[in-house]
């Protein structure tokens, strides 16, 4: 024996009654469809070359090592260390100290150059783990 559910039938039933035919009143809704999601962030190509990282903003180059990341191109430790946000401030690698409190997720920041400092530093210093990061990082930027 088969046991059906009341809602369900009354369902089934109010359905197939002539007598709930769409009236005057229900005849002109409609039910719009749900608008497609936003496409993920993409960073324009050149043809020949890769995406500006000289002139790219923070957020704009996590999206991208994401999409990197995704599709196998850097590995998670690279991707960590791209994704970290900016320290307020950074040594170049004459000793210097550089202000980055400034750089928000909506400006744009020289990448390359910043990493590429970064590097030099780290090599000077002799941190071999923080220098294979580092160059990894660069290698990608570069790419």
């Amino acid at each position: 024996m088969e046991i059906f559910s009341l809602r369900s039938s009354q369902s089934l039933l109010f359905k197939n009654n002539p007598n709930n035919a769409r009236n005057s009143k229900t005849a002109d809704i409609q039910i719009e469809t749900k608008a497609s999601a936003p496409a993920s962030f993409q960073i324009e190509d050149k043809p020949d070359a890769g995406p500006d990282f000289t002139a790219v903003s923070p957020g704009e180059l996590r999206n991208y090592a994401r999409q990197s990341f995704d599709s196998g191109l850097i590995d998670q430790n690279t991707y960590a260390a791209i994704s970290e946000p900016l320290p307020m401030h950074a040594i170049d690698p004459l000793g210097n100290i550089i202000d980055l409190s400034s750089v928000t997720d909506g400006t744009s920041f020289n990448f390359l150059d910043y990493y590429k400092n970064q590097l030099q530093v780290a090599m000077s210093i002799g941190d071999p783990q923080e220098v294979q990061t580092l160059k990894s990082i660069v290698s990608f930027l570069n790419a």
